[in-house]
């Protein structure tokens, strides 16, 4: 079973979970159950037509997935997928 970090600002829709175990052999697989069990995350993470959001990233390991198979990435037992909110602003 891999494990999805969740970053604080989405923990609200996980039940206050800082990670939660799913499963599934990519990782869209594997966000599709994440939002499946937690229907309130899938605003922030997808689009109306079912894209990823710009500016959701997502991590297995230390790996951007855009720039591995995309959603498409496999994913193993134990794997670890994080996701990381792009921050903008600043001066």
């Amino acid at each position: 079973m891999a494990t999805v970090r969740i970053p604080t600002p989405l923990r609200q829709y996980t039940a206050g979970n800082s990670e939660v175990d799913v499963t599934g052999g990519t990782a869209g697989e594997a966000l599709g159950q994440l939002v499946e069990t937690h229907p309130d995350l899938k605003q922030h993470l997808y689009t109306g037509d079912g894209k990823l959001r710009s500016f959701v990233n997502v991590y297995k390991g230390d790996e951007d997935i855009r720039y591995l198979e995309g959603q498409d990435t496999s994913v193993e037992e134990n794997d670890e997928l994080s996701i990381i909110p792009s921050i903008a602003g600043g001066c």
